[in-house]
């Protein structure tokens, strides 16, 4: 059991050091207790400097609050998993991450820290604004809705054609903007049963 024990924590600490993610462990209060390379790569610190801080050093002044409803949580025992927020690297440049964080209990399973995991999002941000100013940039209108039908997003050309702005376009009825309500509802039933639909008539109907 013993032997087993220690291959198992040999796995683990391979998983921890060679991860491209940064897992750091800290305590209920807010310390720092492990530090593996990847969070020395992503902020900056060495695990000397950082080992036994306040991980409020890698937290910006006004996100402060966010800290304590996510130690609420896992206090309750619970996990929060793809958090997106911001943190701050030795250097003060400001960086979108992706957080999960998720309960450490002792062998007693009495509640001791949590086990966080960043992910640096910043070349997927990069991407989303690239692919959004592409979207925003079509002549096209561009819409996406839900299962029931109901408008999700839109670009700027579907507020021109509508007249209507983008916060009052999303969350309402997809098919009431055309001439034809019902066809345009049968259109994107279609989509969802066969997959896609092509060159299908509709004709949209401005605010006017």
């Amino acid at each position: 059991d013993r032997r087993q024990a220690f291959e198992t924590a040999q796995r683990l600490a391979a998983v921890i050091a060679y991860s491209d993610d940064a897992i750091i462990a800290r305590t209920l209060e807010g310390t720092i207790t492990s530090w593996n390379p990847a969070a020395e790569a992503m902020f900056g610190y060495s695990g000397e400097e950082i080992i036994g801080k306040p991980i409020g050093l890698l937290i910006p002044k006004g996100r402060a609050s966010e800290m304590i409803s996510i130690l609420a949580k896992i206090s309750a025992g619970r996990a929060v998993n793809n958090f997106e927020t911001i943190r701050i690297r030795k250097d003060g440049t400001a960086f979108p991450v992706s957080l999960t964080i998720s309960p450490i209990r002792d062998e007693k399973s009495a509640l001791v820290g949590a086990c966080v995991i960043c992910r640096d999002v910043t070349e997927l941000k990069h991407a989303e604004r690239y692919a959004r100013s592409l979207i925003e940039a079509g002549l096209d209108p561009l819409v996406t809705i839900s299962a029931e039908g109901k408008i999700t997003d839109v670009n700027e050309a579907t507020v021109k054609v509508t007249g209507i702005p983008r916060n009052k376009l999303i969350g309402t009825d997809f098919s009431g903007y055309f001439t034809d309500p019902d066809k345009a509802h049968e259109g994107y039933q279609q989509v969802f049963a066969q997959g896609s639909v092509t060159d299908y008539p509709l004709t949209l109907r401005h605010r006017d």
